[in-house]
């Protein structure tokens, strides 16, 4: 078949700026070009041709500005002046592009992937979510928590959905005890952060209230292991270290931690895995209701025993003693307990870190996703 696939219209593919939604492309795109014709859509990079074939793939870039309505006129434009026929277009996390589209290509099947809480009544209307939901021939969520949020809102969704849990590189997020690779990202990065004899904690996403960070540096004030550290990768936006006032904030607190806090910034999409190999003990704080953030399968290929927010979709990876679920994301004294548990324990820990290495490799690899995305495709 050929297919279209039409990305978002804030970072580009590949995923050079990072993005889930990107990296999701990026994980699948090739595995899922050995079975059928893909062309990926796209905005524009200044450090990506406009059009290009790589891999077999064609890419095409268009420009949007980081706007919606921009990026929907030359979707428009590119499928009008297309020459082609596309058996599918699969959308991802845009459900107010599915009628537009429709309207170029009637006879394409719609497929529609959903990363985000977009069919919210604040982000899109009831008429334009139920036409969206009526084209769309089926709709792949990142997580159940994605799905129940669009069912509350639209109750004729349910035969539609269909959750796809993402994936992640095995090899290139790999426990170091495992990879010689991995062993020498984190002596290097330990070396050049002069932590080599340090328990390190690491937080990783943007810095912003909802992510809460500031909770995991105030839990340090209550850490009882002062041979840890805290680093915390990340920035205001992808590839943005613009100083914000909560960032500023979070800088302050943690110059007033009794425990180390390492504030890295923006780190490019292609190195953030070395921060995952340099670390004991991974973090996610979110206070939001989080789709599923892909940092969690991240820190599982790496080995990391985990702690994670029970809000969203978080809680859905979470089994067989994996990681541990906070139950007041708001609440430092939460973490530190848990911290200073593991902290403690490090068999216990190490094979906390084990147990999600083990399960990525059977349920989360790249090829899991894309048989799983090809089965859509295919009707089965």
């Amino acid at each position: 078949m050929n297919i279209l696939m039409i990305c978002t219209e804030k970072l580009p593919v590949p995923n050079i700026r990072g993005g889930a939604i990107q990296t999701y492309i990026c994980g699948v795109a090739s595995l899922l070009s050995k079975h059928h014709r893909i062309t990926i859509l796209g905005r524009t990079d200044p450090d990506l041709p406009n059009e290009e074939v790589s891999e077999g793939i064609r890419y095409v870039r268009v420009n949007s500005d980081g706007v919606l309505d921009v990026y929907l006129q030359e979707v428009r434009h590119f499928l009008s002046q297309n020459q082609e026929h596309y058996d599918i277009i699969h959308i991802f996390n845009r459900p107010k592009l599915i009628a537009p589209v429709h309207d170029l290509a009637p006879d394409a099947r719609i497929i529609l992937s959903m990363h985000n809480d977009m069919f919210n009544p604040i982000k899109i209307s009831k008429a334009e979510g139920s036409k969206a939901i009526e084209l769309a021939e089926r709709i792949i969520t990142i997580s159940n928590y994605i799905g129940s949020a669009i069912y509350d809102y639209f109750p004729q969704v349910e035969p539609k959905l269909k959750t796809i849990y993402s994936g992640v590189d095995l090899s290139k997020f790999a426990p170091w005890t495992e990879s010689q690779y991995s062993l020498q990202a984190r002596e290097s990065i330990r070396t050049e952060h002069n932590i080599t004899s340090k328990k390190v904690i690491l937080f990783v996403g943007r810095l912003s209230r909802n992510k809460g960070p500031h909770v995991l540096v105030r839990a340090m004030s209550h850490l009882q292991h002062s041979d840890a550290v805290l680093v915390i990768v990340g920035g205001a936006w992808y590839s943005d270290n613009t100083m914000s006032d909560y960032i500023a904030y979070v800088r302050a607190l943690a110059e007033r931690s009794p425990i180390p806090v390492i504030t890295t910034g923006y780190v490019q999409a292609h190195d953030v895995h070395r921060w995952f190999c340099a670390s004991d003990l991974f973090v996610c704080t979110s206070i939001w209701q989080e789709p599923l953030a892909r940092v969690h399968y991240e820190a599982m290929a790496a080995g990391l025993p985990f702690l994670t927010t029970n809000r969203g979709g978080n809680p859905e990876i979470v089994r067989n003693n994996n990681g541990i679920l906070i139950t007041n994301p708001e609440d430092p004294l939460e973490y530190a307990h848990h911290l200073n548990q593991l902290l403690s324990d490090p068999q216990g820990s190490r094979q906390m870190g084990l147990n999600g290495r083990r399960m990525v490799e059977q349920h989360f690899t790249w090829q899991r996703v894309a048989n799983d995305i090809l089965s859509v495709w295919e009707g089965k």
